[in-house]
């Protein structure tokens, strides 16, 4: 084989093989997040390996500690948080509907996300703060829209919908009814305090 057809399959080839590395991370991360909704944030790295179908070097090589895994953990759902931002600022609706569809979108995927507040590290990498930070601009971009369309007061910032939006995430129970009943509820009744108040009519 000449050596411009070596370079050739050599660049074919790689690619693939970093395709293939990123997806034996997502499904380490994805049987993470489940093995630790099932087991705890103590859950036994073996069990996260074996859900992920994947031999336990194969855990380690990628992530050699369990703070690594967390770490990861947090940047991944920093990162799902903020696809969920950039739906919502897509939202073709008044910007108070907007925010509405990050909050149903949010609690949608909690069973995803290993924040800070659901006891993810605090101290965050590199790639969670610069995520983070695009979070909160999207964000406040949604609400500055929504103070010209008058649909959202101008008080409200971004770390209110941030932190509201973090704690739906993290319900009291898992069950489905209290889930309806309450909160999607309490999504809505957010939501309905974001409003402006009434203008202040002038006496006659």
């Amino acid at each position: 084989m000449s050596k411009a057809a070596e370079q050739k399959r050599s660049a074919q080839q790689k690619p693939q093989t970093r395709s293939d590395a990123l997806a034996n991370q997502e499904r380490l991360l994805a049987a993470a997040v489940t093995a630790m909704l099932r087991e705890g944030r103590q859950v036994p790295m073996a069990s996260i390996a074996r859900d992920a179908g994947v031999g336990i070097a194969t855990l380690y090589r990628n992530y050699p500690t369990r703070e690594a895994l967390l770490e990861a953990l947090t940047e991944r759902s920093f990162g799902l948080v903020l696809d969920v931002v950039e739906a919502a600022a897509a939202d073709e609706r008044p910007a108070i509907g907007a925010i509405e569809a990050f909050l149903t979108s949010t609690i949608a995927h909690r069973e995803q996300l290993v924040l800070p507040l659901h006891g993810g590290p605090d101290e965050l990498s590199e790639g969670s703060r610069r995520l983070r930070k695009e979070i909160h601009t999207g964000i406040a971009q949604i609400l500055e829209r929504g103070r010209h369309d008058l649909t959202v007061r101008a008080d409200i910032t971004a770390s209110d919908v941030v932190f509201f939006g973090a704690m739906l995430a993290q319900p009291l129970s898992q069950d489905d009814d209290w889930l309806e009943s309450n909160l999607l509820r309490q999504g809505r009744v957010f939501v309905a305090g974001l409003a402006p108040s009434p203008p202040v009519l002038d006496k006659i």
